[in-house]
């Protein structure tokens, strides 16, 4: 138990030193904020915490893929963000400690190192110049969200689930083999594009059959990259 344990802090330590948010810490601030850290494990469809939860950690991803969404009021889900191994989410409720402003469900198998607020903010508190990286984050959140919102309201379904495709296959790490395909249902793309299922069906399926992906099962290959970004370019 306690070698798995060690290598999911070294892997803390090491994204923890990547990521905009930490790389400015004094090393041995890095290192006793990730030795504070409390590492969980989620499997597939696992809930990490529910928008309203009164939970003020802030959560690095070790391994997998987390969803953050919001409800909406026909019982839909809003998807604001997938997070990616390296990457960090739940710091809006880590700074103001108020109630959790989305959803986290986990997509994958997980692995997370949860950082307790006054852990972080100690730290930061201690690396002035650390606080531009947090801004980094912030900023960088608040940009996808606008785009996202704008999408929404000016982009037709074509135009939304093309540049969803093409954003999840850029957003995959570089570490993975082929990052055309995606492991994506029907489901959640329509959750991401705020539409319905039979309506990402009727469109997925036109593009196979034009050859702009392939569909086997799960998988969703983006064959003709140039085509798909086509659909979302002005004319």
């Amino acid at each position: 138990m306690k070698e798995p344990m060690s290598a999911n802090l070294e892997d803390a330590r090491r994204l923890l030193g990547k990521g905009a948010l930490f790389r400015n810490l004094a090393p041995n601030d890095r290192d006793s904020l990730v030795a504070r850290a409390r590492i969980r494990s989620f499997n597939a469809g696992d809930t990490i915490f529910l928008m309203g939860d009164l939970h003020d950690s802030m959560i690095a991803n070790l391994e997998g893929e987390v969803r953050i969404s919001i409800p909406s009021v026909d019982g839909k889900e809003l998807v604001l963000a997938i997070v990616y191994a390296g990457e960090v989410f739940g710091e809006i409720a880590m700074l103001d400690g108020k109630p959790r402003s989305a959803d986290a469900t986990a997509l994958t198998i997980c692995t997370l190192a949860v950082l307790d607020r006054r852990d972080v903010l100690a730290v930061l508190n201690r690396n002035p110049s650390a606080w531009l990286g947090l801004v980094e984050v912030l900023c960088s959140r608040l940009r996808y969200t606008d785009q996202q919102l704008v999408e929404m309201a000016l982009l037709g379904l074509r135009e939304r689930l093309a540049q969803t495709l093409l954003r999840a296959v850029d957003a995959a790490p570089a570490q993975v083999a082929n990052r055309a395909k995606l492991r994506l249902s029907q489901y959640e793309l329509a959750d991401r594009v705020g539409a319905t299922r039979e309506s990402v069906n009727k469109c997925l399926h036109e593009w196979q059959r034009v050859r702009i992906i392939r569909i086997e099962k799960r998988v969703i290959t983006i064959v003709d990259r140039a085509a798909l970004e086509a659909l979302v370019e002005p004319e």
